[in-house]
């Protein structure tokens, strides 16, 4: 199918958004994940043996769910991503594949360890 450039370019445009608004997605996971696992070490050099256990949730807990939070906002978009970039390519069979989602499933494969990180280590 041969498109004419308006249209062909108004389709690498609609790519485009589709990239950077999966790059915002990053950017919230990337924050959430580095400051759960910031707040685990920090609690952990400053504590060290002194820790309370008296409280409902500790500084482990927290780094836990702001990790899984940064995660699921990262399937999310993800998720995401792949529904409009499957739309488009269904009108626009040209279209090269995104790199941008390999960054993000590089970015998860990083939380992934960060949240190994703070379960195995107590």
């Amino acid at each position: 199918m041969t498109l004419d450039v308006s249209t062909r370019l108004a389709y690498e445009r609609t790519r485009a958004a589709y990239d950077r608004t999966l790059m915002a997605w990053v950017r919230t996971a990337v924050s959430m994940i580095s400051f759960g696992f910031t707040i685990f070490k920090f609690f952990q050099l400053d504590l060290g043996e002194h820790r309370r256990t008296d409280h409902l949730i500790g500084p482990r807990e927290f780094a836990i769910a702001m990790v899984l939070i940064g995660l699921a906002s990262l399937v999310m978009g993800t998720m995401e991503h792949r529904e409009s970039m499957r739309e488009l390519k269904a009108d626009y069979p040209d279209m090269p594949p995104s790199r941008t989602a390999i960054f993000a499933g590089l970015i998860s494969a990083l939380g992934i360890l960060a949240l190994i990180s703070v379960v195995v280590r107590q």
